[in-house]
């Protein structure tokens, strides 16, 4: 056999190889680039399915996070509010003194929004909004020491007859008994709740209202 010969029966296998090479390397790379592609769609979705999961668990905590102490504070407050927002409409019409007007629109601004607040809190944990019977909160009547500083209807109703000095000293009186009332309530919170919005509340409700009063109190002193 000649070296030609050779040569021509060796070409055929030659090419069989590379042949054989290539396929397999084209069949290699497409399951390598199927993993990769497999692994971004199946990660995308795991991402997707994490952060849903997480989303639900706060949720869930959320509306789980309180108890009994932060169910009351919330429904004594609000009708607290409702009533220091009562007696400082009074004020339009009434009070003669600028720091007596002031205050009062300041309260209004204050606790009208916290009592949606609250409202909406208690509709998150599935709360009434007030219960049948809240101890402490019958309206006492100004200077019965009843703790929780509301006023009776009777007390109500001899601001709203009063004017100029007359009002603004019952008002600041009036108003300073009501405070101190929201704040033994909102200590009370503060020791004994557990969610940290209406315990975070409960701190604003202690600072803001005792400063109002060292300014009620400063009022009457110079009345």
């Amino acid at each position: 056999m000649t070296a030609f010969t050779r040569a021509l029966r060796r070409k055929p296998a030659r090419r069989l190889t590379a042949a054989g090479l290539i396929t397999a390397g084209a069949l290699f790379l497409a399951a390598c680039g199927g993993d990769d592609m497999s692994g971004m769609d199946h990660g995308s979705d795991n991402s997707s399915a994490s952060a849903t999961a997480t989303d639900q668990a706060g949720d869930a905590d959320q509306a789980g996070n309180f108890n009994d102490a932060d169910v009351s504070f919330a429904q004594m407050m609000i009708p607290h509010h409702e009533q220091a927002l009562k007696m400082a409409k009074l004020a339009d019409g009434r009070a003669s003194d600028a720091e007596i007007k002031d205050l009062a629109a300041q309260i209004e601004k204050a606790q009208d929004p916290e009592i949606t607040t609250m409202k909406g809190w208690l509709e998150s944990w599935k709360q009434p909004t007030a219960a049948e019977s809240m101890p402490g909160m019958d309206h006492g009547g100004h200077g019965s020491g009843n703790g929780n500083g509301m006023m009776s209807d009777a007390d109500m109703d001899e601001l709203k007859a009063m004017k100029g000095t007359e009002f603004d000293k019952a008002f600041a009186e009036m108003m300073i008994e009501h405070h101190n009332g929201a704040i033994t309530m909102a200590k009370d919170e503060q020791k004994n709740g557990k969610n940290p919005d209406a315990k975070k509340m409960a701190d604003d409700i202690i600072k803001s209202q005792s400063a109002e009063v060292k300014q009620l109190q400063s009022i009457l002193d110079r009345l």
